[in-house]
């Protein structure tokens, strides 16, 4: 099986994507801080040390996966009510067609689901899903209703009064993209809560020459840790600097650049900016060479991915979890992401509701999604590795003619062979324009917090009842820090 190599990059770019949190908003000398992290992370100890010996992936190994819908996935597409029970039920999905009009999906097309706990109603998905429509069905997947930024519980009365603090710059992407991803929307914060997570359980790990937190998908705040810093690698490994590789001939112009730029680098201790980019390049430089060498050396997989975004990269995410033995990790969180999904024009196509961007969307996901399960299988993990989706926010139920708008709860899912699948957790919303969870243009108040859910797969992960409140401040304000979807 063919293998990609890792692209070479500009000494600029090497360095944002090596230390992709160290530049933000909290300046200079926050930035040299995480730059002297990075180094830490990548070479602990006194230099370069040689990788641990290679084995068996650890029967007490766990990741999560992070798979980001970045743009707001309009989830009112996802999980569609079928309208074949009671006449309350039926008109379930007439609501949902005079709603969602030229987006209405055709109930003959929708994939039926019969989740374990019912709430009355009947439920499909969407037609493009049939891989992830089989994982549900086998017990391997489960959705979750109704998710989104809070920072207390709030029911309609109380928003319309303004009565509770409420996220801010609600249906902004850029700020609920973070807010999601930080979970601490009524305060600053400069983590994220995978990062306070890392940072927790980094202890299990026998080896820091790697950090457990690898981005696919460039920086994110997600990953942001106060001790373990995130890692950004591409599809086809760990970026590297133009001709800095250790593999070099010696006597070659690349090799005699490379001794160079060491040597450069090992001097640079006149200021504290220079001693923290030298530290930080020069390790850089051997962590990208590790990786990519501890990948090159791994036996391919035998499970076939798509080859599209998400497929792409899912695909890294199983190679990293395999190298894991040989890179001393017991514990790893990734993060890959998909854009796209801000369809407020051509969401369907019209002369056939069942195709257009947002079909392909999904099924994208839902393709790679099944292939990194299957992989997972193939590496023994599946216990071990839960897959779970996060977006800005949902969109509005109400269609505006050609697509749809900013909304706010939506609907999520988590694959694995540690989910307690078969059902939907949460509370779906009542599918009704001005309804009793609705802000204004089927704008669904969340039912479950941002928190509930990251608590939940944090404790699976490894976080103690005592160190919830570190990763997620504000769980003692909702009622299920453990919804029960993995076991």
């Amino acid at each position: 099986m063919s293998k990609k190599s890792a692209p070479e990059v500009s000494r600029r770019e090497f360095l944002g994507s090596a230390c992709c949190s160290a530049v933000g908003a909290t300046g200079l000398l926050s930035t040299l801080g995480s730059l002297r992290l990075m180094g830490a992370v990548a070479s602990p100890g006194n230099g370069p040390q040689p990788p641990p010996t290679a084995g068996a992936i650890a029967s007490d190994y766990k990741a999560l996966v992070c798979l980001f819908l970045n743009g707001g996935n309009d989830a009112n597409n996802l999980i569609i009510p079928m309208g074949t029970g009671p006449a309350t039920d039926a008109a379930g999905y007439a609501a949902y067609a005079a709603a969602r009009s030229n987006l209405a999906l055709p109930r003959a097309s929708l994939l039926p689901i019969t989740p374990k706990t019912s709430d009355g109603r009947t439920w499909g998905l969407h037609p493009s899903m049939t891989e992830l429509h089989a994982l549900f069905n086998s017990g391997k997947a489960a959705f979750l209703g109704n998710t989104g930024t809070l920072v207390y519980p709030t029911t309609k009365t109380q928003y319309n009064a303004r009565s509770v603090p409420l996220p801010p710059q609600l249906f902004s992407h850029s700020d609920q993209q973070v807010q999601w991803q930080h979970s601490v929307p009524d305060k600053p914060t400069s983590t994220g809560w995978g990062g306070r997570v890392a940072d927790l359980v980094n202890a299990f790990n026998t080896s820091d020459q790697i950090s457990m937190s690898i981005s696919i998908a460039g920086k994110n705040t997600f990953q942001v840790g106060a001790k373990v810093t995130q890692y950004a690698i591409g599809t086809g490994g760990a970026p590297t600097l133009t001709g800095s590789t250790t593999s070099l001939t010696p006597t070659t112009p690349d090799g005699i650049r490379f001794r160079a730029q060491k040597d450069i680098f090992a001097q640079a201790q006149n200021t504290l900016f220079e001693t923290a980019f030298a530290g930080a390049t020069g390790d850089a430089i051997v962590s990208a060479d590790l990786l990519n060498t501890v990948l090159n050396a791994s036996a391919p997989l035998t499970t076939v991915f798509p080859t599209t975004t998400a497929g792409n990269q899912l695909k890294m995410a199983a190679r990293l979890i395999a190298a894991s033995p040989t890179l001393g990790l017991k514990r790893q969180i990734f993060f890959v992401q998909l854009g796209g999904w801000d369809l407020h024009a051509a969401q369907v196509d019209n002369t056939a509701p069942v195709t257009g961007v947002h079909a392909g969307l999904i099924s994208q996901i839902s393709q790679a999604v099944n292939a990194f399960y299957n992989a997972t299988t193939e590496l023994g993990v599946a216990n071990q590795v839960t897959t779970f989706t996060a977006s800005d926010f949902g969109r509005t139920f109400r269609s505006n003619g050609d697509g749809s708008d900013h909304g706010w709860g939506s609907h999520h899912f988590v694959v694995g062979g540690a989910v307690r699948g078969t059902d939907i957790y949460g509370k779906m919303p009542t599918l009704s324009i001005n309804g009793p969870d609705d802000t204004g243009l089927g704008r669904w108040i969340p039912t479950t917090s941002v928190d509930e859910y990251a608590a939940t797969l944090a404790t699976w992960f490894g976080v103690s009842a005592t160190d919830l409140p570190t990763v997620l401040p504000n769980i003692g304000r909702f009622a299920k820090p453990n919804l029960g979807f993995l076991g």
